[in-house]
């Protein structure tokens, strides 16, 4: 038995739900979003809530209802509150800057890097070391902020990069 998959998603108020088939639609404040479940589990809506249930009992329907429960919960986070990634630069001269739909990052390259933010996801960066990664789609949004980070990742002599908030650097020691 899936401790998760038992559990009903509740729909908090402003947010409306509705199953056609294998496919879930979540509409809320900040937007609508869709799941599409595999034939292994069942979606229904009652009473305010959404409830995954398991088509038998093999072992991949049993995989599937926690993991289907859990993305439907995803999409109901993200239309309430939308999801948030920090990240942090740490380094002498490397910086960040919005202009308009394009993030501007000095790294310490000899070009400034010009990263394109997609549909989907705000961008902003209120200091010059800090920056946000905000969306209602949680994959997307984890994911622009990896390609960020990806520019410079952190390196462990000095913790110079693009670096998670809550992320530590294993710090290595230098010659001697």
């Amino acid at each position: 038995m899936s401790r998760i998959g038992k559990k009903p998603v509740d729909l908090p108020s402003g947010v409306t739900a509705s199953v056609s088939g294998q496919t879930v639609e979540v509409k809320g404040p900040k937007g609508t979003r869709t799941f599409t479940a595999t034939d292994d589990v069942t979606l229904t809506v009652e009473d305010n809530a959404v409830s995954v249930t398991p088509r038998g009992k093999s072992k991949r329907a049993r995989q599937q209802w926690g993991m289907s429960r859990t993305q439907v919960q995803n999409l109901v986070t993200g239309v309430t509150d939308g999801f948030k990634k920090e990240l942090e630069i740490n380094g002498v001269g490397y910086r960040a800057a919005m202009q308009g739909n394009i993030l501007k990052l000095n790294l310490g390259y000899s070009h400034d890097v010009d990263f394109i933010v997609p549909d989907g996801v705000t961008v902003t960066a209120p200091k010059p070391t800090i920056i946000f990664v905000e969306g209602n789609d949680q994959q997307l949004v984890g994911q622009v902020a990896a390609n960020i980070r990806e520019w410079r990742k952190p390196e462990p002599y000095k913790g110079k990069g693009i670096k998670y908030k809550d992320e530590y650097i294993f710090r290595k020691e230098g010659k001697r």
